[in-house]
């Protein structure tokens, strides 16, 4: 199986003016697609392990022979985390807030929405260098936020990801050069709540 960049839901200007059409083009044309080419040429002498999801090569990362697992798990990293945070953005005036099950148990797990925000916000602005915040459950259905570095997914941590923001500075710079917290700030403008609500409805 050839990993290949996922389609695309929306045009690159769809998420403006919170995110602009050069840096998603850039992003997702020269960034995710070169972590796609990393990850297969890695795998290319190892027939057994193009037959696994990249879900399934980064849950069982020791499996991997070490003289690619390192590889592995960066361009697998970075192309699972993008595959995932492409579908957890929608189109700018559409973001809002959660609603149904996912609004129920983040009033739960933080006090209310408003709680959560804060939370996510102060985590993904305090994070040193690059990486991703994660809102994720744990076995139990328990949400929590964790912030983790480089392309390190949840998968590894037996957690399953709900919502996610890129603090990649290539995620933001070319609009928002080092104001990490305007970045953030504008995310929340463009969630795909019905996205996560269905990551985490199908928890049960």
């Amino acid at each position: 199986m050839k990993h290949e960049l996922p389609l695309l839901l929306y045009d690159y200007g769809a998420l403006e003016p919170y995110i602009d059409a050069m840096t998603m083009q850039v992003h997702y044309d020269k960034h995710h697609q070169g972590y796609v080419a990393k990850l297969n040429d890695a795998l290319k002498d190892y027939s057994e392990l193009q037959e696994k999801t990249v879900e399934d090569l980064l849950s069982d990362i020791s499996a991997i022979p070490e003289t690619i697992r390192q590889t592995v798990k960066n361009n697998g990293g970075g192309h699972l985390n993008h595959s995932f945070f492409w579908l957890a953005l929608a189109p700018a005036g559409k973001g809002g807030e959660p609603s149904g099950k996912l609004a129920q148990a983040l009033c739960s797990a933080f006090g209310n929405f408003e709680k959560f925000k804060e939370e996510l916000s102060r985590l993904a602005n305090n994070f040193f260098g690059s990486g991703w915040a994660w809102l994720a459950t744990d076995r139990s259905g328990n949400l929590r936020t964790l912030a983790l570095s480089n392309h390190e997914t949840p998968l590894t941590q037996g957690l399953k990801p709900i919502l996610v923001i890129d603090l990649w500075e290539h995620a933001y710079y070319l609009k928002y050069q080092n104001r990490r917290a305007e970045y953030v700030t504008a995310w929340w403008s463009v969630i795909n709540w019905i996205q996560a609500s269905k990551n985490f409805e199908s928890l049960d």
